[in-house]
C-alpha cells in the first residue's frame, strides 16, 4: 500500500456557545459539509476523515463525503481538550486499521471561507519545512495594546505607546483554519508556532471566529455576499 495523505476534521457533538454547531445550517448548508467540500475539492487527499464522538455528526459527515472510521472516546471530546491530542488518536487509530500515512492536514469544521488553495499552499510548504498553519496579521499593532491592572489603565508595552504604526513590526497569529503536519511530526513533536513550520498567510477579511450568536450572523452575512 501506497503512502497517503488525509485530512482529518474534529467535530464533537458538544459545542457550547453555539449548540450544534457542526451541523448548523449556514446558508441552507451543515457548517461542517463547507470544510468536507473544501478538503476534498483539494485533490491532495486520499481520505477525508471526521473525528467525533457524535453520531449524528457522523451520519452528516458521510453524506458530504466524509468518512467516519472510528468514534472518538467521550475523553477526548470535552471542551477541555486541545486539537493535537485528537489528531494523534486519529492518526494512531487510522494506523492501526492498516493506513500508511505520509502527510496529514488538521482542518477545523468552523471555517467555511478556507479554499483549496490556501490547503494546497499549506501542503507545498511542507517541502521545507514539516509543519504549516493558516496565519493572519492583526489588524492593529499589538505594541500598542492597553490593558487595566489594579483597576488602572496602562500600556502593556510602555516603551512601544508612542510610536508609530507603520515603525513597529508587524505581528501575525494563528487564524484556526488548518494545520498541515507529516504524520510523524503530528506524532512526536507538532511544535506548530516554532521554526518548524510554516505560516501560510490569509487575509483577515475571511478569518472568522464563530464563538457566539454575533459571530454566526456575521458569517451568514460573508457568505451570502
Amino acid at each position: 500500500m501506497s503512502k497517503m495523505n488525509i485530512a482529518v476534521i474534529p467535530a464533537r457533538g458538544g459545542s457550547q456557545r453555539i449548540p450544534r454547531k457542526n451541523i448548523k445550517l449556514l446558508n441552507g448548508k451543515p457548517l461542517i459539509a463547507y470544510s468536507i467540500e473544501t478538503a476534498l475539492a483539494s485533490k491532495l487527499f486520499d481520505k477525508v476523515i471526521v473525528s467525533t464522538d457524535d453520531q449524528e455528526i457522523a451520519a452528516v459527515a458521510r453524506e458530504w463525503g466524509a468518512e467516519t472510521p472510528f468514534t472518538r472516546p467521550n475523553e477526548l471530546a470535552d471542551h477541555f481538550t486541545g486539537t493535537t491530542p485528537v489528531m494523534q488518536h486519529a492518526l494512531r487509530t487510522l494506523i492501526e486499521q492498516g493506513l500508511d500515512i505520509d502527510k496529514a492536514c488538521l482542518i477545523y469544521a468552523t471555517c467555511p471561507l478556507l479554499t483549496a488553495e490556501d490547503i494546497h499552499q499549506g501542503y507545498l510548504a511542507l517541502a521545507k519545512t514539516p509543519l504549516s498553519f493558516s496565519a493572519t496579521t492583526f489588524d492593529f499593532p499589538v505594541q500598542r495594546a492597553l490593558c487595566v491592572r489594579d483597576g488602572k489603565l496602562q500600556p502593556m508595552y510602555p516603551e512601544h505607546i508612542g510610536k508609530r504604526s507603520q515603525d513597529l513590526e508587524e505581528a501575525i497569529h494563528d487564524a484556526g483554519q488548518f494545520y498541515w503536519g507529516t504524520a510523524e511530526q503530528w506524532l512526536t513533536n507538532p511544535a506548530m508556532f516554532s521554526e518548524l513550520a510554516t505560516p501560510i498567510m490569509l487575509p483577515r477579511h475571511r478569518i472568522q471566529d464563530l464563538d457566539t450568536e454575533e459571530d454566526w450572523e456575521r458569517l451568514m452575512q460573508l457568505i451570502r455576499n
